[in-house]
This record gives structure tokens, C-alpha cells and sequence, in this order.
């Protein structure tokens, strides 16, 4: 009898196709480093031909920018949840500035989907969930240990903090220059409060991350290791042999 493909990898030591697969990093998942310029370019598109062209043109040629990278990153086989997002985000701003008439309407989806984003983060530090740790421990499968341990809460509602932070202050100065009507400024702001932002909120969640693990760790290591059912039979008869007889 012939053996099948995966008794001969066995055999062989060799690991299977799947194995040898590399896990997309958080990044990749993003959208790599491609995905800043991809999300920066409907915004400038729309800046520059929103003031040639008008606010029309504007939106029409963001969209179309849109459309653009999604194509591309199909052709291309990159991540599509990234290109999806981006076009989907890309189309309600667009909607809006035309219903309202307007080219800062363009920016008023993202100022307010900030908002939103700092209040969950807030109020999931004051439920006690912090999204950073929920978020985390979920992607990892770590279940919620977690949240038993006093350092890890409060490492990962630190973390949580800083996002709420950074979304807290996307609207406050993005919603003073929509207020002030400087367009250009807005779209100069949605693109500097957006990944480098993002990049200092991860660097926080690493943090919480490392110093739960950690600590994690050194409970597990201090805590007496629970007796198997062999281990308590034996400890047992050992105590009985060394009692004395009792007397008839």
C-alpha cells in the first residue's frame, strides 16, 4: 500500500504547505504600508479637484480614486478589507458634502465617527472592559485572565486611554477647522491625525500588552501546580503507611 501525501511529509519531517504559510502581521492586515498613501489619496484628489473644478468634479474624481484602489489591490491580490473600508468611508463623505452642499461636508463623517469611537473607548475603561485588552485577548484566544489581575486591567486601560485620547482629539481640532471653514487645513488634519496617530496608540497597546504578559507569567510561575489524580493516590498512601496501627 502506498502511502498518502501527508504520512509521506510525516515520514520526511517535512511541514505541510499550510504550515509553512507565514501569518499576516498586523500591519499586512491594515494594509500594509501601502494602505497610508491609499487612504491619503481620495482626500487629496478631492482637495485638489474640488478647488480646480469645483465641488462636483471633487467628488466624482475621490470616488473614482476610490474606485481605482480597489481595483488595483484586486488585480494586485492585496488585503481587500482595507481597499473596502476606505471606498465605503470614501462614498459617504461624498454623499454628504454633495447633500449638503459643500466641501468640508467631505470631512464631517470622519470628524463624527471619531467622536463615537473616543465615547466606546471611554466607556469601555468605565464598564471595566478596556477595548484594548478585550480586543487583544479575543484576537489571541488568552479568554479574560486578564481582567482578574489588577496590572493587566489597568496596563490595558491606560492603552485604551491613549486610543480614546487620540480619537478625542481628532474631533476637537478637525471639528474647529470644519467650523472655521478652512477645507484645506481638514484635509491636511484628517491625513497628520490619522496612521501616525494610530502608530502611537499601537506603541501604547504594546505596552499594555507586554507588561500584562509579563505579569501575567509570574503569577502562573508563584502558583502551586495543581496535583494530578496519580499524584494525590500516591501522597495518600505514603501518609497511611506512615500511620500506626490501631489497636484491636
Amino acid at each position: 500500500m502506498t502511502e498518502p501525501a501527508g504520512g509521506e511529509q510525516k515520514k520526511t519531517g517535512e511541514p505541510a504547505d499550510d504550515d509553512n504559510k507565514p501569518q499576516p502581521t498586523l500591519l499586512e492586515q491594515m494594509g500594509g504600508l501601502s494602505g497610508l498613501f491609499y487612504s491619503s489619496l481620495p482626500v487629496i484628489v478631492f482637495v485638489i479637484a474640488n478647488a480646480i473644478f469645483g465641488l462636483t468634479v471633487g467628488i466624482w474624481a475621490a470616488v473614482g480614486s476610490a474606485v481605482a484602489i480597489t481595483v488595483l489591490r484586486v488585480v494586485r491580490k492585496e488585503p481587500l478589507q482595507p481597499a473596502i473600508s476606505g471606498f465605503f468611508g470614501v462614498a459617504i463623505a461624498a454623499f454628504i458634502a454633495y447633500r449638503t452642499g459643500s466641501a468640508k461636508g467631505f470631512f464631517l463623517f470622519g470628524i463624527w465617527t471619531s467622536l463615537v469611537y473616543c465615547g466606546v473607548f471611554v466607556l469601555s475603561i468605565v464598564v471595566r472592559w478596556p477595548l484594548a485588552g478585550v480586543v487583544w485577548n479575543a484576537l489571541n484566544g488568552s479568554g479574560h485572565a486578564w481582567r482578574k489581575d489588577k496590572k493587566s486591567l489597568i496596563a490595558y486601560s491606560i492603552a485604551t486611554g491613549a486610543m480614546a485620547l487620540i480619537f478625542g482629539a481628532r474631533f476637537v481640532v478637525q471639528r474647529w477647522l470644519y467650523d472655521e471653514d478652512y477645507t484645506g487645513w481638514l484635509a491636511f488634519a484628517k491625513i497628520a491625525m490619522g496612521y501616525p496617530l494610530y502608530a502611537l496608540g499601537l506603541l501604547a497597546v504594546v505596552w499594555a500588552v507586554r507588561r500584562s504578559d509579563k505579569h501575567l507569567k509570574a503569577l502562573a510561575e508563584e502558583a502551586p501546580a495543581e496535583e494530578t489524580d496519580e499524584e494525590v493516590e500516591a501522597r495518600l498512601r505514603a501518609k497511611y503507611a506512615q500511620a500506626p496501627a490501631t489497636e484491636n
